[in-house]
This record gives structure tokens, C-alpha cells and sequence, in this order.
């Protein structure tokens, strides 16, 4: 890194500062609340009729979700800027790239996420009824909720492309554990692998892929516990 170019990041953020933001967005995102907490209890699998009437009898804990997802996906472009701002000192335009994969990502999931969106309209307002006669409503929310589904499944191939990124960039940096790349990049092979599943290999079964998904989740530890020791590269002489 030029002296220049070190005194320009320096007038921004430390990479003391990112990896914490990153650890803390990372920490906060609600978005396991939503998927393992509210959603099992409203969506219920092969039952519209049983899932549409759950989801009106408790709004409240459907919009919740819907606010989980998005404040999930708003952290998400703070995490790609902030590892951005970690990694620029191995590659500019690797971390460049690897940003904007999140970002492309985080796109494509909230496109998807308006169809939860839609999904609460539809039930909370008496005229779609009316409109619609409750067989064709429930077709509608059903497709709705499993758009949002196939939406976010594909848009976690691009996450994935993100991770192997992501892992390289950390392999080759010198000052993040290089066993934390390899893990990211296991993790973003496994969620590619599993993301393409419904579309290449239906019946596959791919449960062992889970023990791929805990590469963020020891990065995140390693960035609030290691990451404010980080030490600033310095300017050639």
C-alpha cells in the first residue's frame, strides 16, 4: 500500500474499527429469530389454509418477521462495507468485487422479501377477499411465500460466491487466521451446493451440508474478541 493510499484509509475507518462494525452487524442480525422462532410457528409446510389463518390471527408476529428479514438484509450492506474497508489492504479489487457480490446478493433477497410484503396486504385487507374468494386468496399467498423462498434460495448462490471470495481475501491477508478462510470457503461452497438443490437435484439429500454454515459464525467470534488487536498496515519507507 502506497503512503498515499495508507493515509487516505486512515482518514476513514481503522481496520480496528470495521472488523468490529462487521462483528456487531453480524451479532445483531435478527434474522435467526425469524427463521427458527416466528416463521416455523405462522408458515406451517403443505397447509395454506392452516398457515393463512395463523398469519391473521397473529399480524403482529408476521410483521415482526418481515422487519427481522429486512433489518437482516439492511445489515448485510454495512457488513459489505465494512469488509470491504478489512480487506482492501490485501486486494483493492478482489474486496471490490467480493462487496459487491453481497450486495448483488442482498438485492435479489429484498426483490424476494417484498413478497412477504405483499403476503400481509393481501390478508389485512377485507376487499382482496372480496375480490379474489378465499380458494384463489390462499393461491396467491402461497405462491407468494414460496417465491420469497425460491428468491432467497437462489440469491445464497451469490452469497456463496461471496464467501469463497471472502475466504481467499482472509487466506491471503496475513493478519486474519487462515483457518477462518478456509472455513468461509467451505461454507460458501456448501450454501452454492445447497442453494441450487430445488433446481439441479431435488431429491438429493443434503442435511450433511450443515456443518458446512458455521464459517460466518466463527469469523463473527474472531472479529469481536480478536478484531480490535488488528494491527494497521504500514506505509513502505
Amino acid at each position: 500500500m502506497s503512503s498515499t493510499n495508507s493515509a487516505n484509509h486512515h482518514e476513514g475507518l481503522t481496520l480496528r474499527q470495521a472488523a468490529l462494525i462487521a462483528g456487531f452487524a453480524y451479532l445483531l442480525s435478527p434474522v435467526t429469530t425469524a427463521e427458527f422462532s416466528i416463521m416455523p410457528k405462522l408458515v406451517i409446510p403443505e397447509n395454506i389454509e392452516q398457515t393463512v389463518q395463523n398469519i391473521v390471527a397473529h399480524h403482529g408476529l408476521f410483521v415482526a418477521a418481515i422487519f427481522c428479514y429486512l433489518i437482516t438484509f439492511i445489515e448485510d450492506v454495512v457488513i459489505a462495507w465494512a469488509l470491504y474497508v478489512l480487506l482492501v489492504p490485501v486486494n483493492r479489487s478482489v474486496s471490490l468485487l467480493t462487496a459487491w457480490f453481497r450486495l448483488v446478493y442482498t438485492a435479489i433477497a429484498l426483490f424476494g422479501w417484498l413478497n412477504l410484503v405483499t403476503v400481509f396486504r393481501l390478508l389485512n385487507t377485507p376487499d382482496y377477499l372480496t375480490a379474489f374468494g378465499s380458494a384463489q386468496l390462499h393461491a396467491q399467498v402461497l405462491l407468494l411465500l414460496r417465491s420469497f423462498r425460491y428468491d432467497w434460495s437462489m440469491s445464497l448462490v451469490i452469497f456463496g460466491i461471496h464467501l469463497v471470495l471472502l475466504g481467499y481475501l482472509i487466506y491471503r491477508s496475513g493478519y486474519i487466521p487462515r483457518i477462518i478462510g478456509i472455513l468461509l470457503v467451505i461454507d460458501g461452497l456448501g450454501w452454492a451446493i445447497d442453494s441450487l438443490q430445488p433446481y439441479l437435484y431435488p431429491n438429493a439429500h443434503l442435511g450433511f451440508l450443515f456443518i458446512t454454515f458455521f464459517g460466518e459464525l466463527v469469523f463473527m467470534l474472531w472479529l469481536l474478541i480478536r478484531g480490535w488487536k488488528i494491527q494497521e498496515p504500514t506505509a513502505p519507507s
